[in-house]
């Protein structure tokens, strides 16, 4: 029997669990043979189908999820045709709801699984050829080719997580990504209405010991970066301790950790402080900065105590933090949101994140939708489309003003003349994206310097008293100084002044320094370069009384 997994992405930099977590908990059979075809969704969907049949597979599995749902569904019906007595069967998060829909409209999927699939997809490779038996695998939905009755076995859950065999354990496990995902928890204590782990119970953590040898393994592969899944790192104290002291012993690695800054402790606080600089990467669970929308959503934790949380984050200079924002929530107003960014660049967030919210299959949100008075859309994003408090048209002003957030708040070259904007001017936001708009290019993507060629005339046009200060920023961009905005620089026998005060570098005589002068401001601003480096940004700047 030969099992073709279809490894369907967003994009090669991804890469999914599954295959290798479902291959590593099955023995050697000699009665089974794997094979894969990988694609992502931005590929021909009849040229993967040809590829699939190519391998003549008598099973095709896959993981369904929000953003390769779509695809998938075009790949697999062509691969039906193609091979029509091959089994398809389903599993990943699109199933953790009603699944008698789904399976009356595509019949070519034999069966989808809900839940954990480790121990459920084992047994039903058991009896894959007994309909009469599926009755005993946790988590498996199907309708039954005769009767066309639907049988539903509710949702599969692995207690004994701790136990299973590591996916790096399998040959399936892809080692050519730049970043690998490493779960260490299942579960999660919080009730996220918006969520499909939101009261996932029990919990259930591996061992520090195990960790660490997984850990081990993959610092062998030379793999420099690992993204936790752990849905909130410091839920258990004891535990998160015990992981940074253990990720202190690979200084080379980058963790990527979900933190909920709402349940730090001041003992957690003392141990985060002292983690070495660059080590950690924190993604802080907020969402919203009303109480009623956090209320309504059921996420546990204190607001007063997020935003406390939060600040002392973004307060510490060995590591970035990284906060989102969801629109579409109930109860959350437009204006709401630009504001709540505001106060996330005034705490200092390395990077905000605004999403739109997405009700996905067997989220309580997504039972209450009617009650809560949310438009979505049935189909995969499954996005909202309108609530009792933002319209589809404010919806739309908030997905552009992510993308503007993106393109200059969490660019590093724009980063901090976009944050002193927002914080010194309350209308900054809605004028640039009003002017982005206006100019055609809010819904476009941006290369850097276009970026800052809009902002330096914007602030031209809006605030004429910070055109210096984007003149600075496009220079320690690297920014070619024969544009624009740096038409005011001195590039030309420049000679430092008497006295300056460096602000960083060491000035020597073989730099290429520039001069800014600021007519209108209290200094002046002096640019040294590397004279044969292809490094276009300044190493040294200081500044001098203007003349």
């Amino acid at each position: 029997m030969k099992i073709l997994w279809l490894d369907l992405n967003s994009s090669y930099a991804h890469s999914s669990l599954a295959l290798p977590a479902l291959h590593a908990q099955i023995s050697d059979n000699q009665d089974l043979e794997w094979d894969i075809v990988s694609a992502t969704i931005n590929e021909n969907p009849s040229a993967t189908a040809g590829e699939i049949f190519r391998k003549q597979p008598d099973i095709i599995a896959a993981t369904c999820w929000l953003f390769n749902h779509e695809v998938l569904l075009h790949i697999l019906s062509r691969a039906k045709v193609l091979l029509p007595q091959c089994c398809i069967i389903l599993g990943g998060p699109e199933f953790l709801g009603d699944n008698e829909q789904f399976l009356k409209l595509f019949p070519f999927v034999n069966c989808v699984f809900r839940g954990e699939g480790e121990h459920s997809f084992t047994k039903w490779l058991a009896c894959k050829n007994q309909p009469e038996n599926w009755n005993n695998i946790e988590g498996l939905c199907w309708i039954d080719q005769t009767s066309g009755k639907y049988y539903d076995n509710g949702i599969a859950r692995v207690i004994d997580f701790q136990n299973l065999n590591a996916p790096e354990n399998s040959k399936y496990f892809n080692w050519e990504k730049p970043f690998v995902q490493l779960e260490t928890t299942r579960g999660c204590f919080n009730t996220c209405a918006f969520c499909v782990s939101g009261g996932e119970k029990p919990v259930r953590n591996l061992s520090i010991e195990a960790i660490k040898e997984r850990i081990k393994n993959i610092y062998q592969h030379g793999i420099r970066n690992i993204r936790v899944l752990d849905r909130t790192f410091n839920f258990n104290i004891r535990h998160a301790k015990a992981l940074l002291n253990l990720f202190k012993e690979y200084p080379e690695i980058r963790f990527h950790l979900e933190i909920h800054p709402a349940l730090l402790t001041q003992e957690l606080k003392d141990e985060l402080a002292k983690m070495p600089k660059g080590l950690l990467h924190l993604e802080a669970g907020i969402q919203s900065l009303r109480e009623k929308v956090l209320t309504t959503a059921q996420r546990k934790g204190q607001l007063k105590d997020a935003i406390k949380g939060l600040e002392f984050l973004c307060s510490l200079d060995n590591m970035e933090t990284h906060a989102d924002l969801i629109a579409g929530l109930p109860y959350y107003q437009l204006e709401e949101i630009f504001e709540d960014i505001r106060t996330l660049a005034q705490l200092g967030a390395g990077e905000i994140q605004l999403e739109s919210l997405k009700l996905l299959p067997g989220t309580e949100m997504r039972k209450r939708a009617t009650e809560l008075g949310i438009c979505y859309s049935p189909m995969p994003p499954y996005e909202v489309l309108q609530t009792n408090e933002i319209s589809p048209d404010e919806l739309n002003t908030a997905r552009l003003l992510s993308r503007m957030v993106d393109a200059f708040y969490n660019t590093e070259a724009w980063q901090a003349f976009t944050r002193n904007l927002i914080i010194k001017e309350k209308d900054f936001l809605h004028l640039l994206l009003k002017y982005l708009t206006e100019k055609g290019v809010a819904d476009q993507p941006m290369g850097l310097e276009k970026r800052g060629l809009l902002l330096y005339n914007f602030c031209k046009e809006y605030y004429p008293q910070y055109e210096t200060q984007a003149t600075i920023a496009w220079i320690e961009a690297g920014m070619s100084l024969k544009k624009q905005p740096a038409l005011k620089i001195k590039t030309k026998h420049v000679c430092p002044p008497k006295e300056w005060k460096i602000i960083y570098g060491t000035y020597n005589e073989n730099m290429r320094l520039c001069h800014l002068p600021n007519e209108t401001g209290v200094h002046s601003y002096w640019f040294g370069f590397e004279e044969e480096s292809q490094n276009r940004q300044p190493i040294f700047k200081a500044i001098s009384p203007s003349l």
